[in-house]
């Protein structure tokens, strides 16, 4: 069966979705390995499989396909090379030793495609390998993992990211979930379904996460710089997608202390073609290089304040900020919360955790449709709605309604309060570069 996928925006209508529900792994979260897998928290695990069901269905209901990480492993596992593959992914930890890594090939060799899939995500516990012997094995301890577990693969967005018809495979910052994109190519690389996708960045190349990726409009693209990507690794996917005429700019987003360890779709997300939602401390003092191609290689401008780079890179008068809350008390916790981190199902449809009070009723406020879901323990590993999704099939975007930002506007409720003066825009220069064409400055106001 031939299938159609392709990204070329935020907020075109989603049409298929990779998702991780979790199992296993979440449950091999323990106190002792609860920093080291990357958690805040012991999750309750039977309440994040019924939480992420109900956002799995939330997607149905918008008749967004759900395809599931762990049934395409299993289908891609019934192919040899996809094996064969799948094992070194395994023995690649150099603390094994050549016995103990001896051992596990032979116990996963013998595993079925379902055992096996359950082995590459949950791990292998010392209890696990039967056949465990010699001086390695000997010496872990009873609560180590032979095979660690990957309770982080349910932020799905963060080990693929789809741009144009080619997939980008992500190279994690955490030496714990570079195994994530590793069975991300392989389901990419050797599932029918995926026959003959092309990719724009490679696992394995310089780091480099999905959840940095925000595709702006057709062939614009802002990719976050900070503890999670580099600056090479943003680098590399701009000269990819300039290469591939997937792109025509591409904004670097520096994001620095203390956010550097947060993603950019945490910082700003899309909800329509003019329109995103931003932490209000960092709407007006984000910035952003832009990057061009030009046939020596790629030009870069000096900082610019991000939303002015962003709409004149998107052609656009101006983009229209929602602020995720403007109370200084609240505001941290919102950000925590991933108040911001909505996913798109179509333009000004978004689905989002209804925990987060105040961003859901500022969305609404302004014409954004919201489909809440619950979170309470799904949430602890620190993500929302987009980090969970991976887009393989989104409709292509289409262009601003006429009128529309001037209506984003008027929505407004009268009670709407002023932005505090602490996040009003700045008014030091920042060295703005001048635009290859003519396009009018945009005006830099909030719609929340």
């Amino acid at each position: 069966m031939s299938h159609a996928h392709g990204v070329d925006s935020e907020v075109g209508r989603l049409r298929s979705v990779l998702l991780h529900r979790p199992g296993l792994e979440l449950a091999r979260i323990t106190p002792r390995h609860r920093d080291r897998l990357l958690f805040d928290t012991v999750p309750w695990v039977g309440r994040a499989q019924q939480e992420h069901d109900a956002f799995a269905t939330a997607l149905r209901d918008q008749g967004v396909e759900v395809l599931y990480i762990t049934e395409l492993l299993q289908d891609a596992l019934e192919y040899q090379p996809a094996r064969d593959e799948v094992i070194g992914l395994a023995l690649g930890d150099a603390g094994l030793g050549e016995d103990l890594a001896g051992q596990i090939r032979g116990h996963l060799a013998d595993l079925d495609p379902e055992a096996l899939a359950q082995v590459m995500i949950a791990g292998l516990t010392p209890a696990e390998l039967r056949i465990g012997r010699g001086v390695v094995f000997e010496l872990l301890d009873r609560h180590d993992f032979v095979i660690d577990p990957l309770p982080n693969l349910v932020f799905s967005r963060d080990s693929s990211v789809w741009i144009g018809d080619r997939a980008a495979i992500t190279s994690m910052a955490a030496p714990s979930r570079r195994r994530e994109s590793a069975l991300i190519q392989v389901i990419y690389g050797h599932h029918p379904r995926f026959a003959g996708t092309k990719w724009v960045y490679g696992q394995g190349h310089d780091q480099l996460e999905g959840g940095d990726v925000l595709l702006l409009a057709p062939s614009v693209i802002a990719v976050g710089v900070g503890g999670r990507t580099t600056a090479a690794g943003l680098e590399r996917l701009a000269r990819n997608l300039f290469d591939a005429g997937l792109a025509h700019t591409v904004l670097a987003v520096p994001i620095r202390p203390p956010m550097a360890t947060m993603h950019l779709d945490t910082v700003c997300t899309v909800v329509d073609t003019d329109t995103v939602v931003m932490n209000p401390g960092l709407a007006f003092t984000l910035t952003a290089h832009t990057i061009t191609p030009r046939p020596d290689g790629m030009a870069v401008s000096r900082l610019q304040p991000f939303l002015e780079a962003a709409a004149q890179a998107m052609g656009i008068e101006r983009l229209k900020v929602i602020g995720t809350g403007l109370d200084p008390l609240t505001l941290p916790r919102q950000q925590w919360d991933d108040g911001g981190n909505a996913l798109a199902v179509d333009r000004r449809v978004v689905i989002c955790h209804e925990r987060n009070a105040e961003t859901n009723a500022r969305l609404e406020a302004a014409g954004i449709e919201v489909i809440r879901v619950p979170c309470g323990e799904l949430g602890s590993g620190r993500g929302g709605p987009r980090c969970m999704a991976c887009p393989v099939g989104r409709d292509p975007a289409a262009e601003p309604a006429a009128g529309l930002a001037a209506d984003l506007d008027a929505d407004l409720p009268d009670s709407q309060p002023a932005w505090p003066a602490e996040i009003r825009p700045p008014r030091r220069d920042l060295g703005r570069a001048a635009p290859e064409r003519p396009r009018r400055r945009p005006a830099l106001e909030p719609a929340g």
